[in-house]
């Protein structure tokens, strides 16, 4: 097993929004081929982040979660970039969470050394890579479990093993997905948990974004809270470490760190909060959930600017057939569109006749300017109507400058369905100069 950070990977020559580049050419050698998006230096369409907006929103949670003196575990089936993983530990993150065991696989590959695995551990191939990684004394897992028969598998397979594996059982509510649904449920698991050797119970978990109303949230983790106080009377709680408490994805992590970080329950524990959003955020769903929070919270309130969307893809305008429509070179293979089609939202023309440029630093593109021509704000009217595999449909005017050739800046709605279509995503600095890449390993 690898166990330090892996060396810079060669760049993918058969990967998609890439420019040109030699052959030896790795991941960290892309700042110096000084490739600029704005001067057609990569293919189109391309998934970009802007670096200056990764880095405030980096900074951003982990104050928020320091404010409540609780712990950082983003889930990274957001990027499944272990180069975003590694900032977002280097920013004072107490680990990762994943969800599956190649999930899990590919972050240790690359240096990760805390995981939380917020799903149940099932079937014996993906115990097996489990096992053989929890042979690194160095590596600290926890996986969830919600029934009596997952946690007898668990137990006899790590107990053949000669290992013993930290599980937190994870409770959930009528109508949800996973956990368990009520007390007799609950002690069924931890009666069986304490059946196995090979098996710690570390604690609770819950995922609460099966939920829409913060009133039934609030007494959702308050029956978390109320579980894990009575697993720490009645001795059920492993001896050799804290105690842990883990809920929290990106719309409602401040109820929850609200909730969590009032909890005492006379033994050490470690409240883990597990957004994964917030490194790229967006401009649907999760800025509808930014709004309510930066509404209610007094922490986020003191914390202005909130979270910034840093994430879009650019691509060409392909074809103007007819009066009304223009055809982008973009479609479900390149951006989501589960949660609302992506958002028309910088307009630049390459070359001569480029449309006015916005000031530095001004609204147009929320980014500064440089000396060359800077994309403007994309006409408002335009909108997506549809999208197929490589082509959206977008909605214009008669009279509309745009041109075929022109290149449009979408922002998108739920970033995990964007990033699963990239093998790398590229970071750009305020002049649009391409300064690193990310790999994904979904």
């Amino acid at each position: 097993m690898t166990n330090s950070s892996s060396p810079a990977a060669l760049l993918d020559v058969n990967g998609k929004g890439l420019g040109a580049f030699p052959e030896s050419c790795t991941t960290a050698d892309v700042a110096a081929l000084n490739w600029n998006l704005l001067d057609e230096d990569v293919s189109l369409p391309v998934a970009v982040l802007y670096e200056a907006r990764v880095r405030h929103n980096l900074q951003w949670m982990q104050q928020f979660m320091e404010a409540y003196h609780v712990k950082l575990a983003p889930h990274g089936k957001t990027t499944m970039s272990p180069a975003l993983f590694k900032r977002q530990i280097d920013n004072g993150a107490w680990g990762i969470t994943l969800a599956t065991a190649p999930q899990v696989l590919a972050a240790y590959q690359h240096g990760i050394r805390r995981v939380l695995m917020a799903n149940q551990l099932v079937g014996r191939a993906n115990m097996a890579i489990i096992a053989r990684l929890l042979q690194d004394p160095a590596f600290t897992y926890f996986c969830i479990v919600d029934s009596p028969a997952n946690a007898a598998q668990l137990g006899e397979f790590f107990g053949e093993q000669g290992l013993t594996l930290p599980v937190l059982i994870e409770l959930g509510p009528t109508g949800g997905r996973t956990g368990v649904r009520d007390d007799a449920q609950l002690q069924a698991v931890v009666e069986e948990i304490g059946r196995w050797p090979g098996l710690a119970l570390a604690g609770i978990e819950v995922y609460e974004g099966v939920l829409q109303e913060e009133g039934a949230i609030r007494a959702f983790l308050r029956r978390a809270t109320d579980a894990l106080r009575g697993l720490a009377t009645a001795g059920r709680l492993r001896k050799n470490g804290p105690a842990v408490i883990s809920g929290a994805g990106s719309a409602w992590f401040d109820v929850v760190a609200e909730e969590f970080s009032q909890l005492d329950i006379g033994a050490p524990l470690e409240v883990v909060l597990r957004p994964g959003c917030y490194l790229s955020h967006d401009v649907g769903v999760y800025r509808s959930a930014a709004e309510r929070i930066n509404a209610h919270n007094p922490v986020a309130q003191k914390m202005e600017p909130g979270l910034l969307p840093a994430l879009q893809v650019w691509a060409y305008v392909q074809s103007l057939p007819e009066p009304g429509r223009a055809i982008i070179a973009m479609g479900k293979r390149d951006a989501a569109f589960d949660a609302g089609l992506p958002t028309p939202a910088l307009h630049f023309r390459p070359g001569r006749g480029r449309p006015g440029h916005v000031r530095p630093g001004s609204a147009g593109s929320g980014l500064a300017g440089s000396s060359q021509s800077a994309p403007v704000e994309a006409n408002r009217a335009w909108k997506l109507t549809a999208m197929m595999d490589q082509h959206a449909f977008m909605q214009i005017a008669d009279g509309d400058d745009i041109q075929v050739g022109d290149m449009i800046a979408f922002d998108i709605s739920h970033p995990c369905l964007t990033f699963d279509k990239w093998r790398q995503v590229l970071l750009v600095d305020e002049q649009y100069r391409v300064t690193d890449v990310a790999e994904t390993f979904f």
